[in-house]
């Protein structure tokens, strides 16, 4: 099971600059909106896209979806974690949770 980051702390952490953020939507809704320095990434590119995305296997990732009834952020952090990454959590309550508390976003590819 991935352990979980709430609101308060990943806003924190974007900004400190302290976390690389994983858009887990896709394409399409990445580009609609995501959060601020979000890095998109897809369960199905994850073998192949982590180790040039994210060299440090021990920095700190944190994946997103939609809202709590997604969850992939949390094949995304399981197939990290696979992969060697020790230092995954999932924001589960997603980009409905960031944008209803008005948290700003981003668009654009």
């Amino acid at each position: 099971m991935t352990t979980v980051i709430e609101r308060a702390e990943l806003a924190a952490a974007i900004e400190a600059g302290a976390v690389t953020v994983l858009d887990t939507l896709g394409a399409g809704y990445y580009e609609k909106a995501h959060l601020p320095g979000a890095v998109p990434l897809v369960e199905a590119e994850v073998t192949a896209r982590a180790a040039q995305l994210l060299p440090d296997r021990g920095a700190a990732i944190v994946t997103y979806c939609s809202n709590l009834a997604c969850h992939n952020s949390e094949q995304v952090a399981a197939k990290l974690r696979n992969l060697g990454y020790t230092n995954v959590r999932a924001y589960r309550a997603g980009i409905q949770d960031w944008t209803e508390a008005g948290l700003p976003v981003e668009s654009g590819a």
